[in-house]
């Protein structure tokens, strides 16, 4: 996943989501996705988040999950989502940071970090467990994967004792949180798979993603705005079943 560094074609359903607003593309992924940031003449921009359909997670879901969880955090406005036999898209409306991946940050890790850091935990304190519809469960992962045709290793059914339990994001990567221009955190973004499991899934997915994005040395400043001390089994864990699944 990246900001795209050359020109990229617009899918002609981005182009009618957009209703003649300029576009850039703002990043792609792994699965062919594409999101668009739309700045439409005397009007709020917005951004068009387009894909082919994924086994994994689903737009739909994701504009579900946003609905629930900005009831109790700043995440984005959802304006539109829908799909076809072969693609999805989700329309939101722009929030006033930019990603902690933005090129402003990615020379200041020291910023960056902490605020992804403090920004999870504030996230987990904020989402009520009790009330949330969906799980993101070492069991539910394995079964995910498994529905995608991928050999899961036995040994990732034995998982840590639950440390505690908070609505995870479930894909708590650099890229996923906003910063105001300050360098604090203001909001989270691709909520698809948003679910209740363990704190450490995020944290370890987190802390890992600070190597992919600033380089080696940061994983453990992260967790310390975060506000714990490392606890390697469970990153390990977490960490290997990311990769696994």
């Amino acid at each position: 996943m990246s900001i795209p560094e050359s020109a990229v074609e617009v899918p002609e359903k981005v182009r009618d989501l957009s209703a003649g607003a300029p576009l850039v593309c703002v990043w792609s992924n792994d699965y062919g996705g594409l999101t668009f940031r739309a700045d439409p003449r005397g009007a709020e921009p917005f951004f068009v988040k387009w894909g082919p359909h994924n086994a994994e997670s689903n737009m739909r879901d994701e504009a579900e999950r946003m609905r629930w969880a900005r009831a109790w955090t700043l995440v984005p406005e959802v304006l539109a989502e829908g799909r076809n036999a072969t693609h999805e898209w989700l329309v939101t409306r722009a929030l006033p940071g930019t990603s902690a991946v933005d090129p402003r940050w990615i020379p200041q890790p020291e910023v960056a970090v902490r605020a992804v850091g403090k920004g999870l935990r504030a996230l987990h304190d904020a989402l009520p467990v009790e009330s949330c519809p969906w799980k993101w469960s070492v069991e539910g992962r394995i079964a995910n994967a498994e529905h995608r045709g991928i050999r899961v290793p036995e040994r990732f059914r034995d998982a840590p004792p639950i440390d505690r339990l908070v609505v995870c994001h479930a894909d708590a990567c650099c890229p996923n949180t906003l910063l105001d221009d300050g360098g604090r955190w203001l909001a989270h973004v691709d909520l698809g798979l948003l679910g209740v499991g363990d704190r450490w899934a995020d944290i370890a997915v987190a802390s890992m993603s600070t190597e992919w994005d600033y380089g080696p040395g940061w994983e453990d400043a992260l967790i310390d705005a975060y506000g714990l001390e490392p606890d390697r089994e469970r990153l390990a864990f977490y960490r290997d079943l990311w990769n696994a699944t």
